[in-house]
């Protein structure tokens, strides 16, 4: 009853649980929602409305369906292709690595990017997520890299679980790559996928220094599943021209907004 309850007085939580239903079940029917949320049926209906303008669910009569698979680039195809913005922003990013210093690298193809834009005399412990950014880092010989354990996700290539979580827990880093899959002054830091919100919250817990490193089309984005606010981040390294998103907006919550000079 208690979860009914806040379901109902909060709508971007009771609309993250019907996605977590959706994904188990594979249909929801608003007749049900209704009573499981304890809420009316209009309501159900407004939140799968809203849902579906985000892209996130697929409408039918009485319901919904999950959205279609996307059918856009994989994750080695998004890794093999050269983009000059994600590599001036990772350059940003890696010039503020020293010597020494306990560094986590959250998954992501702008975290791998940075990995790769490191000094290449640098001498620092790195703790990443991704096997991707671990064999990345393997190639200095000053780095010693430690890989998380858990279950392997094929569609960000990165480890999630229980493991992953109690490993995290144990260290304390001085700086922390988060990648970003989406983030909103308002809402915060959110993803896409479910099972990466443990694990990004234990990195967020982990260190000192939290320095996010996106392009502009990502600020002002919100995703299903909400990891933390944005005063989790210390730092935000950005493109030059912002479209989608008021850098005043970050910079007002006491955020350090880096952008690119070009």
């Amino acid at each position: 009853m208690h979860d009914q309850h806040s379901a109902a007085e909060l709508p971007h939580l009771r609309r993250q649980k019907i996605l977590l239903i959706l994904e188990r079940d594979g249909k929801v029917m608003a007749s049900e929602l209704s009573q499981h949320f304890a809420v009316s049926e209009d309501t159900i209906r407004r939140d799968l409305s809203e849902l579906a303008t985000a892209g996130l669910v697929q409408r039918v009569h009485g319901g919904a369906l999950p959205r279609p698979k996307d059918t856009g680039k994989d994750y080695f195809t998004r890794v093999s292709e050269t983009d000059e913005v994600k590599t001036h922003l990772a350059q940003l990013a890696a010039s503020r690595v020293e010597n020494g210093q306990i560094v986590m690298f959250d998954s992501g193809t702008t975290t791998l990017q940075i990995a790769r834009s490191l000094p290449s005399d640098i001498a620092i412990t790195a703790i990443t997520t991704s096997p991707m950014t671990a064999i990345i880092l393997a190639e200095y010989t000053g780095i010693k890299v430690i890989l998380a354990g858990g279950q392997l996700n094929l569609a960000t290539m990165s480890v999630s679980g229980h493991e992953t979580v109690r490993l995290l827990q144990g260290i304390k880093a001085d700086v922390l790559f988060t990648g970003v899959c989406a983030i909103h002054p308002q809402v915060g830091i959110s993803s896409l996928h479910f099972d990466e919100v443990p694990v990004k919250q234990a990195l967020l817990d982990s260190a000192s220094q939290v320095i996010a490193v996106t392009t502009a089309d990502k600020l002002g984005a919100v995703e299903p599943f909400v990891v933390a606010p944005c005063s989790r981040i210390h730092t935000l390294i950005t493109e030059r021209h912002v479209a989608t998103g008021d850098v005043g907006d970050y910079r007002k919550l006491g955020i350090e907004v880096v952008q690119a000079s070009a």
